[in-house]
This record gives C-alpha cells, sequence and structure tokens, in this order.
C-alpha cells in the first residue's frame, strides 16, 4: 500500500471511531505530537505503547468524529512519504456541540505499514470545543 492508501485507511478508522488496527503499524512506529496538550506525551514509540495510548485516549475523549474534509496531500521526494492537511469534525457526545479542528500529518509507510506518524494538532480548537461540554 501507498502512503496515500495507508491514510484513506486511517481516515475510514476515525470515521468509523474505531481505533486504527494494529497490523497498519510496523512495530518500531514511532507518532510524534509536537505540539500535544499540556500532561500529554508528545512521542511514542512502538506499536503495543501506542495502541495502549490510543485505547485510552478514544475512551476519554467524548467525541463521535463525523467528517474528515478538506483533505490537501503533498507528495515528497521520498515515494513512501506524504504531508497530508486536513480538517477533522465531530459531534461532542456529551453536549452535542459540533466542532471542527485543522490538522497537519506527516505520513511514512514501510511495508504497506505506518512507520512514522507526526501530526501537528490545534490543541487551542480541541480543548475549546471539549471545553463546550
Amino acid at each position: 500500500m501507498t502512503p496515500r492508501d495507508v491514510f484513506a485507511l486511517m481516515r475510514e478508522h476515525w470515521l468509523a471511531n474505531i481505533p486504527l488496527s494494529a497490523d497498519l503499524l510496523t512495530d518500531d512506529v514511532v507518532v510524534e505530537m509536537p505540539f500535544a496538550a499540556t500532561g500529554r506525551p508528545n512521542r511514542i514509540e512502538g506499536r503495543q505503547r501506542f495502541m495502549m495510548f490510543a485505547e485510552a485516549g478514544r475512551a476519554a475523549l467524548p467525541v463521535h468524529f463525523d467528517d474528515c474534509r478538506n483533505i490537501v496531500i503533498h507528495e515528497t521526494t521520498d515515494p513512501n512519504v506524504i504531508i497530508v492537511e486536513y480538517e477533522l469534525a465531530g459531534t461532542v457526545t456529551t453536549t452535542g456541540v459540533s466542532a471542527a479542528a485543522p490538522f497537519i500529518g506527516v505520513l511514512k509507510v514501510r511495508d504497506g505499514q505506518i512507520a512514522h506518524w507526526r501530526e501537528y494538532q490545534n490543541t487551542s480548537a480541541i480543548a475549546q470545543a471539549l471545553r463546550q461540554q
């Protein structure tokens, strides 16, 4: 699978509101969130560690994702790497408030699996949406 194919699968998982499948990740995957909220990790190494983090995070996040829109994919000189701009929209399940936040991700794929995902999140937009609970 190409990086575009892998991102399409990531999007499908988000919109189905299910965690990423572990088989989409390399054993040595690195996930970085340089602008992570205070108290949250900004780097996670390894499939098992990331899966534990993601499962706990989704369980604690009262949001149902409704759309992943305004997607722009930029090719790089490395055929295994793309840069993706997108907006993730959802509904806060405790209040019914709808909100959206922009993201930028750098996705590196190895043998059809995510080897590195660096996501730049608009943490203030996310926090604002959650404060409306």
